[in-house]
């Protein structure tokens, strides 16, 4: 299995608005989502494909990984979907395909096959009941999962809030652990405008452990970044610990034990540090 860029904000873009795609690469977002599932109104679909290969032809080189979600398994969409991104993964254009609905390990395994050898990156997208309890089997077959929050409340029925869906989303964070994958990629937040609410969305994803998170507006990304970075003060205690216990032993730092787990755990918080600040400037 490949090993994909670690992106931590990955920016959605409509198929169907190539003009976007040059704006979307230079937004400053990790990774582009080119979408040709729920962006793109039903009568749109078939064009929407067509603009979407048409659109690398004329879009500037770039470093920034590009994804395309295709339509799920099962809609009169999704072969000529794997059709069209077989040729842009042969091209070079995209580094791999995002897949909704992803309810079991064998739809990645159907995905892969029929694309073969083009290897697609695969980003699992689990948004209903069947794929959250199917969710380790996913993330041990894709190389990476991210949570569709909105359409999974509205699979069982639940409010979009966070308490509603903290189980799936630790159910997530304990699956893509338990394959060794990178971290999960969290929902998207409804709000465009509101810089602290789409911060504070980010920053409790963090929390949990869902080190990364979809957007659906450049506006989004500075708001969401900040959210991904560990506060002042958590930065402040995590130079405390490591400065206090070099050499890995048990030590007493603000009156607390320290001790192996908590050495972790304070690098963590560096590492996110120093990875969202160095993407934050770049």
């Amino acid at each position: 299995m490949n090993s994909i860029p670690d992106p931590s904000l990955l920016l959605f873009v409509p198929a169907d608005r190539p003009e976007r795609l040059a704006g979307a690469l230079a937004s400053g977002a990790d990774a582009v989502i080119v979408d040709l599932e729920d962006a793109v109104a039903v009568e749109r679909k078939s064009t929407a494909r067509q603009q979407l290969c048409a659109g690398f032809k004329t879009a500037p080189a770039t470093s920034t990984p590009v994804f395309v979600r295709i339509n799920a398994i099962g809609t009169p969409w999704h072969s000529d979907d794997l059709i069209a991104v077989h040729g842009l993964l042969n091209d070079g254009h995209i580094t791999g395909i995002m897949l909704p609905k992803t309810e079991a390990a064998d739809y990645i395994t159907a995905v892969r096959s029929t694309l073969d050898p083009a290897t697609p990156e695969i980003l699992a997208l689990i948004e209903t009941a069947a794929g959250l309890a199917n969710a380790q089997a996913i993330a041990h077959a894709a190389d990476r999962i991210a949570f569709g929050s909105i359409d999974f409340a509205a699979d069982i029925g639940c409010d979009h809030s966070r308490e509603a869906l903290l189980f799936a989303r630790m159910q997530l964070v304990i699956a893509a652990r338990a394959a060794k994958r990178s971290a999960p990629i969290d929902g998207v937040t409804r709000s465009t405008r509101n810089e602290n609410e789409i911060e504070a969305d980010s920053r409790y994803g963090a929390s949990l452990g869902l080190k990364a998170k979809l957007l659906i507006h450049p506006a989004q990304i500075a708001p969401a970044r900040r959210g991904l970075m560990p506060t002042q003060s958590e930065v402040a205690w995590a130079d405390r610990v490591l400065a206090g216990s070099k050499d890995g032993s048990a030590v007493s730092i603000d009156g607390q034990m320290v001790d192996v787990p908590v050495i972790a755990r304070a690098r963590q918080i560096r590492n996110d540090h120093d990875r969202q600040s160095n993407r934050q400037t770049s």
